[in-house]
């Protein structure tokens, strides 16, 4: 089986995509961690690093040829990022959304920063992301039709989205 698992920046797609994992013994691949790896590589800021990507489009096309190859090569895995439910074939695609307050709360509590400043990043990182799709793909990130499930993660808890997630699961066994 595969499943991804998509959203905006602070949603709770990395806590989702563990606790799946997990659950299911899945193997995950996240494409934020692997962005962010890419630009501690470089000793950038996950900032300056999109803004680098938004220059070079390499970068982009790049981490999503490898997305594409990983999920193209593994029939059981669980893939995490912003593009995945465009960019993979997937028996389950899932979308997380939180207003971007609550998102930045998220954000400014795990990077240990003022919200202020989180939300201030997190939109700039937000319309980056959305022009280079726009760009490169034709893609419209707020486009949710291509997901099966979209999810409110400000309405409930991680375990409660696991479990959602996990009678959806079910369902296609």
């Amino acid at each position: 089986m595969k499943i991804t698992i998509s959203g905006p920046p602070g949603s709770g797609k990395s806590t989702l995509s563990r606790m799946l994992s997990a659950r299911l013994g899945l193997p995950l691949i996240s494409m934020g961690d692997i962005f962010r790896r890419c630009a501690e590589d470089r000793c950038m800021c996950l900032a300056e690093y999109g803004l680098l990507a938004r220059q070079n489009g390499n970068i982009d096309r790049e981490i999503d040829e490898m997305q594409k190859k990983v999920a193209r090569e593994k029939d059981n895995i669980i893939l995490e990022g912003r593009l995945s439910g465009f960019l993979v074939d997937a028996d389950l695609k899932v979308w997380l959304k939180a207003p971007l307050e609550v998102r930045a709360e998220r954000i400014a509590k795990r990077e240990n920063k003022s919200v202020q400043i989180s939300m201030a990043e997190t939109s700039e990182r937000e319309e980056c992301e959305r022009e280079r799709y726009l760009n490169y793909y034709n893609i419209d990130i707020m486009d949710l039709s291509v997901y099966d499930i979209v999810i409110d993660s400000s309405k409930w808890g991680a375990e409660e989205i696991g479990e959602i997630v996990l009678k959806a699961v079910e369902c296609l066994v």
